[in-house]
């Protein structure tokens, strides 16, 4: 179960990351266009699945290509949606849309 925030601000996302790195501990980026019919369904489908998330849920952090355009290229996101969880200093990057639906337990 995740709990969403969506970031406005390339310095939000630089300041979750340097936390991230100051910490160890995990983070998961969701990247996504919300001029992309296939993002904009996932996106809609993720927050009817996760709008009644606990406060304790797992944060994911959603980034739009629209408001922050130069934060793709940190994990060269090419395809979106693109998942990225960083857990200590191991990457993991999924940008498989079936793979991520699967993973989020979305049909």
């Amino acid at each position: 179960m995740y709990k969403i925030v969506k970031l406005k601000k390339e310095n939000d996302l630089n300041r979750e990351l340097r936390k991230q790195k100051r910490e160890r501990g995990d983070i998961s980026i969701l990247f996504v266009s919300l001029w992309d019919k296939y993002c904009k369904a996932f996106m809609e489908k993720l927050e009817r699945e996760y709008k009644n998330a606990p406060h304790n849920a797992k944060t994911l952090f959603v980034v739009d290509s629209y408001n922050m355009p130069h934060s793709f290229v940190i994990f060269n996101s090419s395809m979106l949606p693109h998942y990225v969880n960083i857990r200590r200093n191991k990457v993991t990057s999924i940008d498989y849309l079936p793979a991520i639906y699967d993973m989020f337990g979305l049909e």
